[in-house]
């Protein structure tokens, strides 16, 4: 009998779990659509040229953990950019904005943390 039961809901809740794997593998959507851009054919060129650049820092740095992996990507990407030496000004500021988050958050928990982090971004861009 018991076997009965756990064979029936294994084959009832199988069709659930074949339609979560199809969503998991579904393309991601872009963050920002370039057919509404003034210039949609520059906008995917500089899309395409970004994902490249991430590509081949993901390749260089494949083989480093934590934040060891963390400062090698910023160091390939911002290699890469127009202006490597303010890229990695603005990428040391944005970690040190995301440590001061954190750290005035750390002892909250669910929707605690969560309105922390907006009021502390909020304070931010006011400044």
């Amino acid at each position: 009998m018991f076997r009965t039961l756990v064979t029936a809901a294994l084959l009832a809740a199988s069709p659930a779990l074949f339609a979560q794997g199809d969503a998991a593998k579904a393309p991601r959507k872009a963050r920002f659509d370039c057919s509404q851009a003034k210039d949609p054919k520059a906008c995917e060129e500089r899309r395409a040229q970004l994902k490249a650049a991430h590509e081949k820092a993901t390749k260089a740095c494949e083989s480093k953990k934590g934040g060891e992996h963390t400062a090698c990507m910023r160091k390939e990407l911002c290699a890469q950019a127009k202006d490597p030496a303010a890229c990695e000004a603005r990428a040391k500021e944005i970690q040190a904005a995301r440590d001061r988050v954190r750290e005035a958050c750390k002892d909250k928990k669910g929707d605690d943390y969560s309105a922390c982090v907006r009021e502390q971004r909020a304070a931010r861009k006011k400044q």
